[in-house]
């Protein structure tokens, strides 16, 4: 019996996934600002971005055989770090959209960032790679991405940078970070890195259960 997940149309689904990811990577890397420093770098949204980017080239690199490794742990970080992405920019937003954004949102480039592009990244994930099956290895992976993430913008972003400015401080990316102390800053990482642990778990959660549910794809690769 042929394998749905190595059809045609899961290719054209991941060269979609994958043109996407290109063509807003290299729009956010050459039509953002750099009036200071980092530019859109700065954001974790970015670093997400880049994060599905890759994972898309890897799904295409292993339906056509030229990847010899499945990059299990990646895809789940990835889909985690779509989660934060997802889940901190529209609760924030909802609250009040100058929390997250320094100027007018563009509708097209934010539903992207924000909704449609991790949706895209979850379905490649949970339904067509499946392959959550490294959580410890994911669960460092995260760690990792949370420390480099907040040590660039408190230790770099914001000495060198003046905007936006905030109540306490200035120079971090989000302009409600600058209306709180380190301390506080401190506790908000830390919740946030607990949130995406549990967003782990979710995902590893629901990939058991999609296993179950659902043929396993023959495993030919290590």
């Amino acid at each position: 019996m042929n394998d749905i997940r190595r059809s045609k149309p899961v290719l054209y689904y991941r060269w979609l996934v994958f043109l996407l990811a290109a063509g807003y990577s290299l729009y956010m890397m050459f039509f953002s600002s750099y009036a200071q420093l980092g530019g859109p770098f700065r954001f974790m949204t970015i670093w997400a971005l880049l994060a599905s980017f890759f994972c898309a080239s890897r799904m295409i690199a292993i339906m056509e055989d030229r990847s010899d490794m499945r990059w299990d742990a990646m895809v789940t970080i990835t889909a985690v770090l779509n989660g934060m992405v997802v889940f901190l920019y529209w609760r924030l937003y909802f609250i009040d959209p100058a929390l997250v954004n320094n100027d007018e949102p563009v509708w097209w480039r934010e539903y992207y960032l924000h909704l449609l592009g991790p949706m895209l990244q979850w379905i490649d994930a949970l339904f067509i790679h499946r392959g959550n099956r490294r959580p410890i290895r994911a669960a460092a992976g995260i760690a990792v991405f949370v420390s480099i993430y907040i040590a660039w913008i408190e230790l770099i972003v914001q000495r060198f940078n003046t905007l936006p400015a905030g109540n306490v401080t200035s120079g971090l990316p989000y302009p409600f970070l600058n209306d709180m102390t380190a301390p506080d800053r401190i506790s908000f990482y830390a919740s946030n890195f607990a949130i995406a642990l549990i967003m782990l778990t979710i995902v590893v959660i629901l990939a058991a259960i999609l296993n179950r549910l659902l043929p396993r794809q023959p495993r030919t690769v290590p």
